[in-house]
């Protein structure tokens, strides 16, 4: 029997539910170019979401470094380097320059009271990202781009199906971004999502992801490939009938991991928001080796050398990855710099179990 605990397992509906959503593509043979199943997914992702407008790409970093694009962007971009490598390619990627701004101790998003110092006549918009399921200061940076006339391009990857005062998350900004990565809260295998308002950066988007194709004989623009299949969006069908249902399992989860870790010396663990009903996608834990007596490090192997797979999440930053070497400081993003040297995130996903949580825990518990 295989007792390894992995950092995350894919939701997946049983091998059957998913046959049946997929049968008819056998008779249409139309298993790609935005068919019924795309369009059903984008339905059900506007309904569910609670957002004005949904389009579908292969995935969540084309969703973004498309978004970029159709915003017709220059110069510099604000942005946290405590993310995963998509955010900072993406404007890179887009002949932009990257500014990076640090994040707050408490829930690791970018730290606002920092964000106007940054602020020049180069730059052009705002990426904030929501990090594990907490929100950016939403309000704050909503002032400060409407003061400076800046465009905001949320990096919503953690954050499916999350709601900020009864709000869906993705209505925020010019436009939100998604992963439907296997590793996230809901997943269409692989693929990602844009939520935005402006009609006429869908039409920007649609374009961009294909070929800037309008018809038959009619090509309008240059665009690139980035369209979600029939048989990805046919597992997003499938995986968003149980995803509420997942999430209140992740929910009893990190609960319990709560309950064993809260109060320890050495140990922070992520901060609850207000007004957040949160997805619970990542359970991040900061270790201080001075007072837990341990490092990250020294954590993170104990518990592998027991079948427990952790994940340094974020770490390193992007502004410290070798393909920029020399060109940002991360001593300029001091927080962000010691939370990565500090930071596990600790298996979870919705069919993990209470028992195996205490066994993690207790490894942990017993190492101080």
């Amino acid at each position: 029997m295989n007792n390894e605990i992995l950092v995350t397992r894919s939701s997946m509906p049983s091998m059957d539910e998913y046959i049946d959503e997929i049968k008819e593509l056998w008779d249409t043979r139309w298993i790609t170019n935005m068919g019924e199943k795309h369009k059903e997914l984008q339905r059900k992702l506007i309904e569910y979401l609670k957002v004005e407008n949904v389009d579908l790409l292969t995935n969540g970093h084309m969703a973004l470094e498309l978004t970029l694009q159709a915003l017709n962007l220059s110069g510099e971009v604000i942005t946290t380097p405590f993310t995963f490598a998509s955010t900072t390619h993406a404007i890179v990627r887009n002949g932009l320059t990257p500014v990076f701004c640090d994040i707050n101790p408490y829930d690791f998003t970018l730290d606002v009271t920092k964000l106007e110092s940054l602020i020049t006549d180069k730059t052009s918009a705002i990426v904030p990202v929501h990090v594990y399921g907490n929100i950016c200061n939403i309000e704050e940076i909503e002032r400060i781009s409407h003061k400076y006339d800046l465009r905001v391009i949320y990096d919503a990857a953690h954050t499916f199906g999350e709601r900020y005062k009864g709000r869906g998350i993705g209505s925020f900004g010019d436009a939100s971004c998604f992963s439907f990565h296997a590793t996230k809260v809901f997943n269409t295998i692989e693929g990602g999502a844009v939520c935005y308002r402006d009609k006429e950066l869908g039409e920007k988007l649609y374009n961009l992801k294909n070929f800037g194709i309008r018809g038959p004989e009619t090509v309008e623009s240059v665009g690139a490939n980035a369209k979600m299949n029939e048989f990805s969006a046919a597992m997003g069908i499938c995986n968003l009938r149980y995803v509420d249902a997942d999430i209140e399992k992740r929910k009893k989860i990190v609960e319990h991991y709560r309950e064993r870790l809260t109060n320890i010396e050495g140990i922070q663990l992520n901060s609850i928001q207000d007004n957040v009903e949160s997805n619970y996608a990542y359970f991040p834990v900061i270790f201080d080796e001075k007072t837990f007596c341990y490092s990250r490090n020294e954590v993170a192997d104990r518990l592998a050398e027991q079948g427990i797979f952790t994940r340094k999440y974020f770490y390193p930053l992007t502004n410290t990855f070798d393909c920029f070497h020399g060109k940002f400081d991360a001593n300029k993003t001091p927080v962000a710099l010691h939370i990565a040297k500090r930071v596990l995130t600790l298996p979870l996903y919705a069919e993990l179990s209470i028992e195996d949580v205490d066994r993690i825990c207790d490894l942990i518990i017993n190492m101080n």
